[in-house]
């Protein structure tokens, strides 16, 4: 990794690349720190915290904490672009616009941006709103300042789309999941150095020695199961009939169709864990916390993953409930999004097209069958590998208290940006002769 690093540093082009992607890194970062206007500060950090916004505090780097202008960080885009692709299913137009090429692809970008801006619109109307009515405003609520929030807000959103597009052109890697590493990434220091004040500083030495092996061995193993998980694959094998073709005997291949063990990524995280985030969110608007006694309270308490797995008593513990939603959530969204990205039949239609077929298994029927029986039993290794990840760093918040922003969903978007980007250099220094990490 390092030596591909230091070998793209030689060629000016992918330097230059490297360049304008840590420039806009800088601008992102900065952005994080200018205040939204009309909202006071004071009022909002007594409201939230790291712990019960979440994972959606680390979509946006800590910005939502902060109010500012990048709040909504890059969560409108990131929305839009699944809404469209589960869209993609149920309308025909959609779906022709996806077949289409190049030329589809780029309508369909310009579709997810206007919704990208459409959500940003309700989403910073919606917290305005909610802002007036909890004293949160400078001045009250009123219609200069919730347009002036509306309109802070959705530019922060609308330029960091941009930004992350300008990235993907004149930069390396997927400029929005860049955008995503980094607001990730600013989150970690904070979370180790708290680390280190709650279990290692002031502690016997055996103490201090014991905790901090445990915590790099938690981090560490973590890793190694996401890494496992992101590469993981069943390959199907896939022979090709010959044919004749004119005067030439064509086909007679054998390929491969790869099914991935983490087939729907990190979308069924993402999708359980605003589920279970957004009610508390909007509670917090009116001054509704999961910590009051109260029965609504009680009620987000089993939602707020810090309530989790705490065995201090029955009467804490039995908030867990709440995983075992999160945990039904996660597998169902996995089946739900792998259904809709991967349809059997058709790929078993396209290979019947192609003259090709599974050793032992017929076209048609049978083939549509059997894809379906590997791709359930796979989706449901992934899953579950999805959810021991996903619950690592609840157990642990839960059982000791060690609270941290960060979890294995994060080290899942983590890992997988940086092995795609790294992945890409490589692929431009292979082009100009170099040998990179991939080759030694």
């Amino acid at each position: 990794m390092f030596k591909t690093l230091r070998n793209a540093f030689k060629v000016k082009d992918i330097r230059n690349r490297l360049i304008y992607t840590l420039l806009a890194l800088i601008i992102i970062r900065l952005g994080t720190l200018l205040p939204a206007p009309a909202i006071s500060r004071e009022v909002t950090e007594q409201w939230f915290n790291a712990e019960t916004l979440g994972f959606f505090n680390i979509l946006t780097g800590g910005s939502f904490t902060r109010m500012s202008i990048f709040a909504l960080s890059i969560s409108p885009y990131i929305s839009s672009s699944i809404i469209i692709q589960l869209l993609t299913i149920a309308i025909p137009k959609l779906e022709e616009m996806q077949k289409e090429g190049e030329d589809g692809r780029k309508k369909i970008n310009e579709i997810t941006r206007y919704v990208t801006v459409a959500l940003a619109v309700l989403e910073s109307g919606a917290m305005a709103i909610g802002f007036g009515g909890s004293g949160a405003l400078e001045g009250g609520l009123s219609f200069t300042n919730v347009v002036v929030i509306i309109a802070s807000f959705t530019a922060g959103t609308a330029f960091l789309m941009w930004l992350g597009e300008k990235i993907t052109q004149k930069g390396v890697g997927n400029g929005i999941s860049i955008i995503l590493l980094i607001n990730i990434i600013s989150t970690m220091p904070s979370d180790f150095i708290n680390l280190y004040y709650q279990f290692i500083n002031g502690k016997a030495v055996g103490t201090a020695i014991l905790a901090a092996v445990i915590i790099i061995a938690v981090v560490l193993l973590t890793i190694i199961l996401v890494l496992f998980l992101q590469d993981g694959e069943r390959r199907i094998p896939v022979q090709y009939a010959k044919k004749m073709q004119g005067r030439r005997m064509i086909g007679g291949q054998t390929s491969h169709i790869p099914l991935k063990v983490n087939t729907a990524g990190v979308i069924p995280v993402i999708f359980a864990s605003s589920l279970m985030t957004f009610p508390i969110v909007i509670s917090s608007f009116f001054g509704v916390y999961p910590a009051r006694a109260y029965f609504w309270p009680k009620v987000l308490k089993v939602l707020d993953q810090g309530s989790w797995l705490v065995f201090d008593s029955w009467g804490d513990f039995k908030y867990s409930l709440g995983l075992l939603i999160y945990i039904a959530l996660i597998i169902f969204f996995a089946y739900f999004y792998t259904s809709i990205t991967f349809n059997p039949i058709e790929v078993a239609n396209n290979m019947k097209k192609q003259g090709g077929f599974i050793p032992g298994i017929r076209p048609g029927k049978p083939t549509t069958d059997y894809l379906t029986k590997v791709l359930n039993y796979i989706i449901l290794i992934g899953a579950v590998s999805l959810t021991i990840v996903a619950v690592i760093p609840i157990f642990f918040s839960g059982a000791f208290g060690a609270r941290v922003s960060f979890g294995g969903t994060s080290l899942i978007i983590i890992v997988g940006v940086i092995i795609e980007t790294i992945k890409q250099i490589e692929s431009q220094l292979l082009v100009r002769h170099y040998k990179g990490f991939l080759n030694d």
